[in-house]
């Protein structure tokens, strides 16, 4: 019934629509980032924060954080909660361990692969057809594996050349390629320690010389992830097992081959993530990955359940990770762009309406920067705690509108909406 240019019961109001971000305002976000590390490095001196080097090692310590994160981001979204990735990642690198030892560098990706698909199809077996809740099965995977992996690596490396209870041989690395002539003239600008040029060459030269071909692999899975999952319908089906699996079943989908699927693939990369570790690290050693499933489970919440995101966090801690392997000045100087950055933070939280967020991050980032103004060098022992510090303080901080996939972690049954 209306009447008057009035209607009963009909919501007249619009939607508010959310603004989306242009793709220009990230690369100048990144520029400007850029910028503000090259001021931190004429301030101090430490020519570390952008050189080639660190780029190189950030790359080495980034990637089996995307990879762990990139199969988070697949599980969850398919509607499982995935917090054995660290299990998994461990299996990745004593089955990389294992192979490349005897038949090169390509057969430890595959069979940490291997392992790590296997530790996926426990997690979906488990999960997805016998209904355990998602949390028990991962913590299960996250216990099981260091012990097996342990019990292994003894039964196989322990009368081994060069190995032992504990690590494996030494291994063989995978392939790095150079740019032949882009590569050295970026190093000739890089030398001259220009402000933003000399940065921006550094930066450049880290991404084109001696890159690992994995490294390339693992770039390549990231883009192949968003186009598979956004852009096929494979990847709609499985998003929308995520998201309401009961409608998705009432228009044909087998939710359940689809959620198998998933964390199928998750195991798989976890899996090829502790595989990289490995070969990267030239040998097998227990305890390697550090806790790095969890760090990447953190990245993948930080980018939104999306890969660029995911990306960005991963590389985040790949940066501050490469800044303690260069020295305890290096660290010391992450304290001024840290201080900046979490200034920064608290500007935009302020604006954002996130007043008590924008508070603590604006007290700590004064925090770090009087630590650096006052003292000279940092103890050894926080050089070392740098990189998983800095890193969940900005994951904590940098608080955004997150949205997970609805039935996440949700148990389904076939079936189940009538």
């Amino acid at each position: 019934m209306s009447g008057g240019g009035l209607s009963v019961g009909v919501e007249t109001a619009p939607t508010p629509r959310k603004r989306r971000i242009r793709p220009g305002a990230y690369w100048l976000a990144a520029l400007g980032a850029i910028a503000v590390i090259a001021l931190v490095r004429v301030l101090t001196g430490a020519t570390d924060l952008t050189s080639r080097g660190t780029v190189q090692a950030a790359l080495t310590a980034a990637v089996p954080i995307a990879l762990a994160a990139l199969g988070g981001l697949w599980s969850e979204r398919a509607g499982v909660v995935n917090i054995g990735l660290e299990g998994m990642m461990v299996l990745g690198t004593w089955g990389a361990g294992f192979a490349a030892y005897q038949w090169g560098p390509w057969a430890g990706v595959f069979f940490g692969l291997v392992l790590g698909t296997l530790a996926g199809l426990l997690h979906a077996l488990a999960t997805v057809t016998f209904g355990v809740d998602h949390i028990i099965s991962g913590v299960a995977i996250n216990l099981l594996a260091p012990g097996l992996a342990l019990f292994l690596s003894k039964l196989y490396f322990t009368n081994a050349p060069g190995g032992g209870q504990k690590q494996s041989p030494p291994l063989t690395d995978a392939p790095h390629v150079t740019i032949p002539l882009l590569s050295p003239g970026l190093r000739s600008v890089e030398d001259r320690h220009w402000w933003l040029v000399s940065d921006v060459a550094g930066l450049l030269g880290g991404l084109v010389t001696s890159v690992s071909l994995l490294t390339i692999i693992a770039a390549l899975l990231v883009i192949g992830s968003v186009f598979v999952l956004w852009r096929t319908p494979f990847g709609l089906r499985l998003r929308s097992c995520g998201e309401a699996p009961v409608a998705a079943e009432s228009l044909g989908v087998n939710v359940y081959l689809y959620k198998y699927a998933a964390v199928i693939a998750s195991g798989a990369f976890a899996g090829l993530g502790g595989a990289f570790l490995a070969i990267s690290s030239s040998q097998f050693r227990d305890g390697q990955t550090g806790g790095r499933g969890f760090i990447g489970l953190a990245a993948m919440i930080f980018g939104n359940w999306r890969p660029g995101g995911l990306a960005a966090g991963a590389g985040l801690f790949g940066y501050t990770d490469a800044m303690q392997l260069r020295g305890s000045d290096a660290v010391h100087a992450l304290l001024l762009l840290l201080g900046i950055a979490l200034l920064v933070l608290a500007v935009v939280q302020f604006l954002s309406g996130h007043r008590v967020i924008a508070a603590v991050a604006a007290v700590l980032g004064i925090g770090f920067a009087w630590w650096f103004f006052a003292t000279d060098a940092l103890p050894p022992e926080l050089v070392g705690a740098a990189p998983y510090v800095v890193t969940l303080l900005v994951l904590a901080l940098a608080a955004q509108r997150l949205r997970m996939p609805k039935a996440d972690g949700q148990i389904y049954r076939r079936g189940e909406g009538g």
